[in-house]
């Protein structure tokens, strides 16, 4: 019995170590950066269609009131963007 529990510390010492060396290839393989987190960039791409999205309406805004709200609408996904990069 004592047999195979040794086994099994060795079968799972090899593994963990196999992990380790499969961890390390992936950072080796993208240069040490970090993996891009998913949320982060669906949330940046959305920033920059709406960015796009008000350009386009300050553009044709003739309105003062809703220019001045246009703007200050792009100056906070500005900051939100500047968060994110």
């Amino acid at each position: 019995m004592g047999d195979s529990g040794e086994a099994l510390v060795d079968i799972e010492a090899r593994i963990q170590e196999r992990m380790e060396e499969r961890e390390a290839e992936k950072r080796r393989l993208s240069g040490g950066k970090p993996a891009v987190d998913p949320e982060r960039k669906r949330e940046f791409d959305s920033l920059q269609l709406a960015r796009t999205s008000l350009q386009v309406q300050v553009a044709t805004a003739q309105n003062p009131v809703r220019r001045r709200q246009l703007d200050l609408a792009l100056a906070e996904i500005d900051r939100r963007l500047a968060a994110l990069a």
